[in-house]
């Protein structure tokens, strides 16, 4: 794993930008899903730094671009999921770090990108896909990214309580968008085939328990292939590291701890001499594709490593959804001992 935190730090730039690989494209979501990987492994600079260049990008209306290349934008489309996960990297940098001041720094950025959420929210508790030009919600909602904005959320809320400026909106936003996700499947474009759409709400934490347990045995068997991984769409024989990885946090959460290190054990022929990841294998033909290694699939994979092991502070943020917090939470002060102390 030091390997692999070594290969994403790597592929940083100077000014903090973590992208794809050194010289791709750059996405939110995946920058700090990257980070989180990178103060997973003690590199809480680095982390820091990708965080800062996200803030420093956000637009006033608390979106960021959907694909940035060398610092400018190159899609300049708004996602709701992009606006949102910056919350899960702040929260996730707290429990490695305790650093209160970076909390602080960054919180602004937080609460423009989950504001913006809310005013993305429809009727009924999904959160549309995208703005439209005209700046009002697409009401096409997405599965995946809305498991993913239920999370956000109640990081967004945890980290609400620890800056003492509590988002009632946003509870509200995160109550309306559960129950949505476990009630109201039609709420939500059909994109069944894509193993993401069948984990996520695991993974997320909407769905705990029997109702976890029981919606990832629902189509294991269309997306697991024994010992190579999981298929990132049913209908094709790709397996894909990312996925693997995500499904292996989903059975975590699960309480099948053993099945999941089943699943981060089958991707490991994807693994890179140098401790990066390829994306993905064609396993018909035994062909890596696409012919990338990618600092989101490293990152997975060491967050899914944490998650297992209980290396760090921060790995029960995937493995236990009911354990976070979501209101109530003292301010910042009175969670450490004196000024610059950072929790235990």
């Amino acid at each position: 794993m030091r390997a692999t935190v070594g290969w994403i730090a790597a592929q940083q730039a100077p000014d903090g930008a973590l992208p794809w690989s050194t010289g791709a494209q750059l996405d939110p979501w995946d920058s700090v899903e990257a980070a989180m990987a990178l103060d997973t492994g003690g590199a809480h600079d680095r982390a820091a730094a990708a965080y800062r260049w996200l803030a420093g990008r956000q637009r006033p209306d608390g979106s960021w671009a959907a694909e940035y290349r060398d610092g400018s934008e190159t899609a300049s489309a708004a996602e709701s999921n992009h606006a949102g996960y910056l919350a899960v990297g702040v929260w996730h940098s707290w429990l490695s770090t305790g650093d209160e001041q970076l909390v602080t720094e960054l919180w602004p950025a937080v609460r423009g990108g989950l504001d913006l959420v809310t005013r993305m929210q429809l009727p009924g508790g999904a959160v549309g896909w995208a703005l439209r030009p005209d700046g009002t919600a697409d009401d096409t909602a997405l599965l995946t990214g809305n498991a993913s904005l239920f999370q956000a959320l109640r990081c967004g809320t945890a980290l609400a309580g620890l800056v003492g400026e509590m988002q009632p909106d946003w509870e509200v936003a995160v109550t309306d968008l559960g129950a949505a996700l476990r009630t109201r499947p039609d709420a939500f474009a059909d994109r069944s085939r894509y193993s993401m759409d069948w984990y996520y709400p695991v993974l997320g934490g909407a769905l705990t328990g029997a109702a976890a347990t029981d919606r990832l045995a629902l189509d294991w068997d269309r997306f697991v292939v024994p010992g190579l991984g999981a298929r990132c769409v049913a209908d094709r024989p790709w397996v894909t590291g990312a996925e693997t990885c995500e499904l292996a946090l989903a059975l975590a959460a699960a309480g099948r701890r053993d099945a999941a290190l089943e699943q981060l054990t089958a991707m490991q022929h994807l693994r890179h001499d140098d401790g990066s990841y390829w994306t993905g294998l064609v396993f018909a033909d035994g062909v890596r594709w696409p012919v990338e290694r990618t600092t989101w699939t490293a990152a997975a994979v060491v967050l899914a490593a944490d998650a297992l092991s209980g290396a760090t502070t921060a790995a029960g943020l995937f493995t236990d959804p009911a354990a976070l917090p979501t209101a109530g939470m003292p301010a910042i002060g009175s969670l450490t001992g004196g000024a610059g102390t950072a929790l235990p």
